[in-house]
């Protein structure tokens, strides 16, 4: 069994308030769920207007289709225009 776990760091342009942000990170949420059936969440940054920390994990049996995965979410977040993606960290965990 394979597991990933990556951190995405978002960097919201043109947002002043909490409400505008919870919006771009719902959709940003949403949309890596509904194409990877990863497991995502908002995991850091909640009280920061401009910044958003999001996290994800994938299962898997295969380590290649894990590390694709991983790289297909990240281009998929940067492709959707909705915030500058600052950062990016990723691990697997082998069992």
């Amino acid at each position: 069994m394979v597991i990933g776990a990556g951190r995405i760091v978002l960097r919201l342009h043109g947002v002043y308030s909490l409400k505008e942000k919870r919006k771009i990170v719902k959709a940003v949420i949403g949309r890596i769920q509904n194409s990877f059936n990863a497991s995502v969440a908002e995991i850091g940054a909640n009280d920061i207007h401009d910044r958003a920390e999001i996290g994800f994990s994938l299962t898997g049996s295969d380590q290649r289709v894990i590390n694709a995965m991983v790289d297909k979410i990240f281009n998929k977040v940067e492709a959707m225009g909705l915030a500058e993606l600052v950062d990016t960290s990723f691990e697997l965990m082998v069992f």
